[in-house]
C-alpha cells in the first residue's frame, strides 16, 4: 500500500504555478511581447474591413404616423384588377342565370302559341332545365319510382340526337347547350302529367288521352323554339317528330 501511494504522488506532480499566467508572451515574431491575458479579450483592439457602402448615413424618417413617406406611387385599382369593383356584373349573371330570361322562357313552354324570342332561346341556359329534371324525378319518387338514372341519361342522348339532327337541318348551326336548354325547359308539361300520376292512374283511357296530350304540347313547344331560334321557317313538322319521340319515352316511364 505504501508503494502505491507513493505512485499516486509521483505522478500527480507538476511544474505548473498559478502565477504563470500573468506573464506575456511572443506570438508576432516581431520581438513584440503579445500582453492579453488568459482571463479576458480587449474588444476595443479589433478591427476589420467594411464596405464604404455600408459607410453611407441612414435617410431620416419625414413621414408622419399613419401617413408614412411613399416611395412608390401605386396606380389605380383598375390598372390592378382590369375593371371597377362597382361595374362588375351580379354574380348570377357571371354564371348565366338570369331569372327573368328562365321565366320569359318558361312562360314561352307554358303557352304554346306565343311568340318565342329566338334571342333569349339561342342562350344556353342550363339552370332551369336541371331543376325540371330533379322536380320530374321527384315527382315519379311519390309513386315509389326511382328513376333519376333514367331520366338523367334518357335526357342526355336525347339532347346529343337533337344536337346532330339540327346541326344537319340547319344552315347557321346550333350549340348542345342550347339545344340541351331548350329540351330541359319544354320538359315542363311532362312534371305536370307525373303529378297527376300520382293523384290516379294514368293507365285507362283519360290517362292515354292525357299522356297523348302532353306529348304533343312538349314536342310542340320544343320545335317551335328551334324553329325560331335557328331560323328554320317551313320546318316545324320535321323538327317535332323527334322531339315527340322523346318526350314520349319520358311519358312511358310516367304511365308505367
Amino acid at each position: 500500500m505504501s508503494g502505491f501511494d507513493n505512485f499516486n504522488t509521483d505522478f500527480y506532480q507538476t511544474s505548473y504555478s498559478i502565477d504563470d499566467q500573468t506573464h506575456s508572451y511572443d506570438y508576432s515574431g516581431g520581438g513584440e511581447p503579445y500582453n492579453k491575458q488568459y482571463s479576458g479579450y480587449d474588444y476595443s483592439q479589433q478591427s476589420g474591413f467594411v464596405p464604404p457602402e455600408m459607410m453611407q448615413q441612414q435617410q431620416p424618417y419625414t413621414g408622419q404616423i399613419y401617413q408614412p413617406t411613399q416611395t412608390y406611387t401605386p396606380t389605380t385599382a383598375q390598372s390592378f384588377y382590369g375593371s371597377n369593383f362597382e361595374d362588375e356584373p351580379p354574380l348570377l349573371e357571371e354564371l348565366g342565370i338570369n331569372f327573368d330570361h328562365i321565366w320569359q322562357k318558361t312562360l314561352t313552354v307554358l303557352h304554346p302559341l306565343k311568340v318565342a324570342d329566338g334571342s333569349i332561346m339561342n342562350e344556353t341556359d342550363l339552370a332551369g332545365p336541371m331543376v325540371f329534371c330533379l322536380a320530374f324525378g321527384a315527382t315519379l319518387l311519390l309513386v315509389g319510382k326511382i328513376q333519376f338514372g333514367y331520366v338523367y341519361g334518357i335526357s342526355a342522348i336525347g339532347c346529343l340526337g337533337m344536337f346532330c339532327l339540327l346541326n344537319l337541318m340547319s344552315m347557321t348551326g346550333v350549340s348542345f347547350g342550347c339545344v340541351a336548354s331548350v329540351l330541359g325547359y319544354c320538359l315542363l308539361p311532362m312534371i305536370l302529367l307525373s303529378s297527376f300520376a300520382v293523384i290516379f292512374s294514368l293507365q285507362g283511357m283519360m290517362g292515354i288521352i292525357l299522356t297523348a296530350g302532353i306529348i304533343g304540347w312538349c314536342s310542340f313547344s320544343a320545335s317551335k323554339i328551334f324553329i325560331s331560334a335557328l331560323a328554320m321557317e317551313g320546318q316545324q313538322l320535321l323538327v317535332a317528330y323527334p322531339c315527340a319521340l322523346l318526350y314520349g319515352v319520358f311519358a312511358l316511364i310516367s304511365v308505367f
